[in-house]
């Protein structure tokens, strides 16, 4: 804005008379060159950009940038028109996003994990029975996309192997917990207090 204000105002009389020479030298036949209006044209300022990287270059500013020496990702394979979403999933590891076949196949894969987070019995038969659900509706067809090859999961199997897991990590948790209590009780009164000061 302030770099246009300070521009002197284009005097008529003087584009009139440029006016007049060009419209002769057309008439004429002779090539006329583009009236300069202050600008530097598309040559110019690829000459400024290059130098200004070759400066930088010669600086060492881009030195040790993230990345560097490593060929860039996704250059290999098809083209994919949603490769910035799919980047921005991956980059930000978001979940829940995506066509059902897709975020099923992911939810079936953590599942085990997902139910072992759960407290109860009753919770685990809920988050199954939703799990099932959602994998009938999208099987279904109903919103498009993929088709759907995540299989449905047997809910008492699945509770009986969820019982299993958390009977299992208790009795693990217990032998570590006699374990410590073990080596803290073979250790001398000055060790353990060492010990706890230390904690």
């Amino acid at each position: 804005m302030a770099e246009e204000r300070s521009r002197p105002e284009p005097d008529a009389r003087v584009e009139a008379a440029r006016y007049r020479v060009d419209r002769d030298a057309r008439a004429r036949g002779e090539e006329v060159p583009e009236a300069s209006t202050g600008r530097p044209t598309m040559d110019q300022r690829a000459h400024v950009i290059e130098n200004a990287i070759q400066q930088a270059i010669r600086r060492g500013e881009f030195d040790d940038l993230p990345g560097a020496g490593k060929p860039l990702p996704g250059l290999t394979g098809t083209h994919d028109p949603d490769w910035w979403i799919r980047r921005k999933i991956e980059r930000e590891k978001l979940t829940g996003l995506g066509p059902p076949a897709l975020t099923l196949r992911t939810e079936h894969s953590e599942l085990d994990a997902t139910l072992d987070r759960l407290g109860s019995e009753r919770a685990v038969r809920d988050h199954l029975a939703d799990y099932n659900r959602r994998i009938v509706d999208a099987r279904r067809q109903l919103q498009g996309g993929p088709p759907v090859v995540t299989p449905t999961r047997d809910i008492d199997e699945e509770v009986a192997r969820w019982a299993d897991r958390r009977e299992t990590r208790a009795r693990e948790a217990e032998a570590a917990r006699r374990a410590e209590a073990e080596a803290l009780a073979a250790l001398t009164r000055r060790e353990r207090r060492r010990l706890r000061r230390s904690r």
